[in-house]
């Protein structure tokens, strides 16, 4: 049975974090709101008076960067920008995957459309056409310092409106004429600007960005149930999420998750069993949830307000101001503003796995956790989980290398015209390899703490937590001796990985919250 794909409409300057995450994980096609047509027109317009009044601009009649003061004469604009987008494609590495690829498609469509870029309607009509058609650009990965906008892997983007270069639909390569020709689209020649508004911008590192955003959303709601089915396994304290403590500190993010947790746990046998224990401090990474997991939804819920900005702006040079007729250069395309956003959504990801993999070895701890050791009967003759908390640890260590910030480095580029660049694409990349570690982490966490609270059967958890270990149950069985554990954690990781968690814990995440 074929599904008809959702159609989305977007409205430049006003595309939310909802809608961006459609986007990316597809079966979706895309209309501009009719109204961005006239202020698309009116750009055009501006820049076709510019070549026929023969007035000198920058980026529309001369060359680029250091090569500003070159004029180039009319009969020669469609080659400029034909080379420039050619010259300009240098990218290296594995390309980058189709979900992020709609993203900058989509976002670069929203950029030009604002009415600044100047371009013609047919090359914002041509992006869509070949979106809606499945066709994808190829484009490495690596080679952008997010300066002057992500060069490189956009050149790479715009090889293919040229009929230039490869595309791919449906992960098969194909040369790039014959992609198009599929969509029924004619190779575009491009006209005054096009090739540099289509270069300049931030859509390949935003992109980036908001796959990390999206993907850390996914960990932080499996870091918090899996720390909830830790403190169940070691029959932990739910003292600590009393709504009064984080209250007196007035942290947003902490006192939400303190509320979340205290929900999850709500109607707990397991909790109502030990209420009179006289237990009174657990470790703090059970203890501390709430300051540490709401700290990392504070970055979080910050780095999502700046993307949802920056994939709505116009970030190509110059830009068009059809109100009065100006043309003025400046420096939208410099990515600091996602270098910064992917900064802190990495030392989020960071800390959710560390603080996971610290419960993890709780867990495993019979001194402190009073469950077997590592796990399981027949210690000895079994190891149990103690060589799964080894492969979370090296994760989470790699992770501490990873998140060293991208943003405080920069090496000048094009004759030091640009000193001073963001790397806010490396940045965002990483970020793609940091969740996918913590995603391994937080599910080994919660494997472990599903084991733990089989021993405690027949006592049963909340009825959330109780649904959350059935779906764990469904994808591996209790460990009752020694097997082959990998598979295990691959499919843990898939369930870290997805997005349907518990109303309470979904209503916490910045792109689910509007």
């Amino acid at each position: 049975m074929t599904t008809t794909p959702l159609s989305i409409c977007l409205t430049p300057g006003a595309v939310d974090l909802a809608t961006l995450r459609a986007i990316y994980h597809g079966g979706v096609t895309l209309t501009l709101a009719e109204e961005a047509w006239a202020d698309v027109d009116a750009a055009c317009q501006q820049v076709a008076d510019i070549v026929r009044q023969n007035r000198v601009v920058y980026g529309i009649n001369t060359g680029f960067g250091k090569l500003v003061s070159t004029s180039i004469p009319a009969d020669r604009l469609a080659e400029l920008q034909r080379n420039l987008v050619l010259s300009h494609s240098v990218g290296v590495g594995e390309l980058l995957p189709d979900n992020v690829l709609r993203l900058v498609m989509a976002t670069k469509v929203v950029s030009l459309a604002r009415g600044h870029s100047g371009v013609r309607r047919q090359v914002i009509e041509t992006l869509l056409t070949l979106f809606n058609a499945g066709v994808m650009p190829c484009v490495p990965e690596k080679g952008s310092v997010g300066a002057s906008g992500d060069l490189a892997p956009l050149a790479h983007m715009s090889l293919m409106l040229l009929g230039e270069g490869q595309v791919k639909i449906n992960g098969a390569l194909l040369p790039a004429r014959e992609g198009l020709a599929l969509a029924g689209v004619e190779p575009l020649v491009l006209g005054p600007k096009e090739g540099l508004a289509l270069l300049n911008g931030t859509q390949v590192s935003t992109s980036l960005a908001l796959r990390g955003l999206f993907g850390a959303e996914q960990v932080l709601g499996a870091g918090l149930v899996a720390g909830a089915l830790s403190l169940e396994a070691i029959r932990g304290s739910a003292k600590p999420f009393d709504s009064r403590i984080h209250k007196a500190r007035g942290q947003l993010g902490q006192i939400a998750v303190a509320a979340a947790m205290d929900t999850l746990l709500k109607g707990s046998g397991i909790m109502d069993s030990h209420i009179h224990c006289g237990r009174v401090q657990d470790p703090y990474s059970i203890r501390c949830i709430p300051q540490v997991m709401g700290a990392c939804l504070d970055n979080l819920t910050h780095a999502a307000r700046i993307l949802q900005i920056e994939a709505n702006a116009a970030s190509d040079n110059p830009l068009v101001f059809t109100d009065n007729g100006d043309v003025i250069s400046g420096g939208n395309f410099h990515a600091e503003p996602v270098a910064f956003a992917a900064d802190i959504i990495a030392l989020a990801v960071a800390e959710i796995g560390a603080i996971s993999e610290r419960r993890l070895a709780l867990l495993l701890d019979t001194g402190l956790s009073a469950l077997p050791p590592f796990l399981v009967a027949e210690g000895g003759v079994n190891s149990g989980f103690m060589i799964a908390q080894v492969t979370a640890a090296a994760l989470a260590s790699e992770n501490k290398s990873l998140a060293h910030p991208g943003s405080v480095d920069s090496l000048p580029t094009s004759a030091n015209q640009e000193d001073h660049v963001s790397m806010a694409t490396y940045a965002a990349r990483r970020l793609g390899a940091m969740c996918d570690n913590t995603a391994a982490v937080v599910g080994i966490e919660a494997m472990a703490a599903a084991q733990g609270i089989e021993f405690h059967r027949p006592l049963r958890s909340s009825t959330l937590l109780e649904q959350e270990l059935a779906r764990i149950r469904q994808a591996v069985p209790f460990l009752d001796k020694d097997r082959y554990l990998a598979p295990d954690i691959a499919a843990m990781c898939r369930w870290a990985s997805q997005a349907e968690w518990p109303e309470q814990v979904a209503a916490l995440l910045p792109s689910r919250a509007q």
